[in-house]
């Protein structure tokens, strides 16, 4: 079984960013592709907005790692979401980023149902029960959204997203996701991803032996993968060169730049005003208090208010 060596140092130069960062590498000799995500002040600041319960913010820290996750492994110029609905104690849950970095987050849940849990982690059957998981990417009006659905079958979200790689895209793909709240640094969640693309690292030509050298790099990769631990992954003093070249130093592992992400929503006055302008007089009598309008948006938590006048302003032809 390969072994792994902890390493002290780290290769990144100081001006790169140690959080809040998607990071592509590969696995040369094998032709493998990763990816490693580190979240930190921008996952503390989502889940602050909401005060969420432990068990509740775990859950979205590791879905809104797995999305950022996902995401670099798409070309787009739009929003990646992922999404999950289910039957448990949450019921909803969504993690969206955009392909500029921009990162967002939420979670529905019933809170007497969660009292009942009494086992401890993170265990989709127990906290999201019978549903599904869903990807997302909307890349505009002019353009057709892709989606891709499965069901939530696995005991964490890391087991679901494997699901569908087996059954819809027919990728193999190794995954680790983790989150945790940290003393001093707070909510934190890191994951890795690395994948064997179909016909990647060769053609038949080079013979079986290379297709047996091939399959043997991708198991050691995998067990390798394995050996990661979460407190590695959500380590706020182990950057992503240390993590990397711990994880795959011996297999060769080739590290590029990083994408940085931010905590961004994207509700605005005026995006609540144009919902607004399409529900029926009816519907917006009955979502008065006292003559006002009140919306919260559930990913940031800000509260927009609307008086009768501009109500009526509104609705004005």
């Amino acid at each position: 079984m390969p072994r792994r060596r902890s390493w002290p140092g780290a290769l990144a130069s100081a001006a790169m960013p140690t959080d809040d960062l998607i990071r592509s590498f590969e696995i040369d000799p094998n032709a493998l592709r990763g990816r490693h995500v580190r979240l930190g002040p921008v996952l503390d600041r989502v889940v602050s907005q909401h005060g969420y319960p432990e068990p509740v913010a775990v859950m979205l820290g590791e879905a809104m790692a797995l999305a950022v996750l996902l995401a670099g492994a798409l070309k787009y110029e739009g929003i990646f979401t992922l999404q999950t609905k289910g039957d448990g104690p949450i019921g909803t849950m969504v993690a969206d980023v955009t392909s500029a970095g921009a990162l967002r987050g939420y979670a529905q849940f019933d809170a007497e149902e969660l009292g009942r849990v009494t086992a401890p982690g993170n265990s989709v059957p127990r906290l999201l029960g019978a549903g599904y998981l869903a990807f997302t990417v909307d890349q505009g009006e002019h353009t057709e959204r892709y989606q891709g659905i499965v069901e939530l079958d696995g005991a964490n979200l890391a087991e679901c997203a494997h699901h569908y790689f087996r059954q819809s895209e027919q990728i193999e793909a190794g995954i680790r996701v983790a989150a945790r709240r940290d003393p001093e640094a707070g909510w934190r969640a890191g994951a890795v991803m690395i994948q064997r693309l179909p016909d990647e690292g060769g053609t038949a030509d080079e013979g079986e032996q290379n297709d047996e050298e091939l399959d043997d790099g991708w198991r050691r990769a995998l067990v390798l993968l394995g050996t990661c631990k979460d407190a590695e992954l959500t380590d706020p003093a182990l950057d992503s060169d240390a993590l990397l070249f711990r994880l795959f130093h011996e297999e060769g592992v080739r590290v590029y730049p990083a994408q940085t992400l931010e905590a961004r929503c994207r509700c605005s006055r005026e995006r609540i005003e144009d919902v607004l302008r399409t529900l029926p007089a009816d519907d917006l009598e009955h979502l008065a208090v006292d003559g006002v309008v009140g919306v919260t948006c559930e990913f940031c938590s800000t509260q927009y208010r609307f008086t009768e006048a501009e109500i009526a302003a509104l609705q004005a032809p």
